[in-house]
């Protein structure tokens, strides 16, 4: 069985959106991407699917409402921005997945939150409660109070440990560039996808990640590195391109999106 088959049987399925994919470039909310987002996961709710959305940009949408054309360096400054562009970006959210009929819960972690046991613990619960009452978590760094000791640093990184916490099935990581590429396709016309990651170490040899968003905190370094982390904890993981909510359904109908780090066990599964 080849590996992509065995994407349509997750259940448990973390889709992780970039704040280049859901805010335009001058910050003001993408509502024509955030309503196909939303009606992509009320249909995968609506097939038995658990989903998590794991969702960027609250520091872009308050710099788009405030009328900032670049990202503050002040850490205080951007824990404003987020505390505004939180509670725009869960609003438009709240619009969108309404008209699906699909409720959604919000969800706001720090590390400490993640890391403490008792803390843990009562993450892990609230966002197992969510999926059995069939509410779709939308979750986010706390932004508005995170330093540096507490920050996962960027949402690639809290979506592994959310993806641990709750034994996910697949992550699902939509970017602006389908999946890892030797270079940046943008720059370089010979830039070749890497479609499937087996061993990082031999599969990703010589590849260049450069570059990220300048409303983003992420590049394609660390969506590589979260990648292999969960793969290495036995979960799937798909970089793609989400421009269009729509290769979600692709995605989890085995189809040739993006690039797919395998994990052992699926490995082992395909061979079977």
């Amino acid at each position: 069985m080849k590996h992509r088959e065995l994407l349509k049987s997750k259940q448990r399925i973390i889709i992780k959106v970039g704040t280049a994919l859901i805010t335009h470039e001058n910050g003001k909310i993408n509502l024509l991407n955030l309503e196909k987002l939303a009606r992509v996961i009320a249909g995968l709710q609506n097939e038995g699917r658990e989903i998590i959305l794991i969702t960027s940009g609250a520091v872009g949408a308050g710099m788009g409402i405030l009328n900032l054309n670049e990202k503050p360096d002040s850490v205080v400054q951007k824990q404003a921005l987020a505390a505004v562009g939180q509670a725009a970006l869960l609003r438009m959210y709240e619009t969108f997945f309404k008209e699906y009929d699909q409720t959604i819960g919000q969800v706001l972690l720090t590390r400490d939150g993640i890391e403490e046991p008792v803390r843990r613990r009562n993450a892990k619960n609230t966002i197992e409660r969510l999926l059995e009452m069939n509410v779709t978590p939308v979750i986010n760094e706390n932004d508005t109070i995170s330093t540096v000791e507490i920050e996962f640093g960027d949402n690639d990184m809290l979506s592994v440990l959310v993806a641990e916490l709750i034994h996910a099935d697949l992550l699902i990581i939509l970017t602006t560039t389908d999946g890892v590429f030797t270079s940046d396709p943008k720059v370089d016309s010979k830039a070749r996808q890497v479609s499937t990651v087996m061993k990082a170490g031999r599969d990703l040899k010589g590849v260049v990640t450069d570059g990220k968003s300048n409303l983003g905190s992420g590049g394609m370094q660390s969506k590589i590195e979260a990648a292999e982390l969960c793969r290495q904890k036995n979960i799937d993981v798909v970089i793609a391109d989400g421009s269009e909510a729509n290769v979600i359904y692709d995605i989890l109908d085995g189809e040739k999106h993006g690039t797919f780090f395998v994990s052992k066990s699926t490995d082992q599964k395909s061979s079977e």
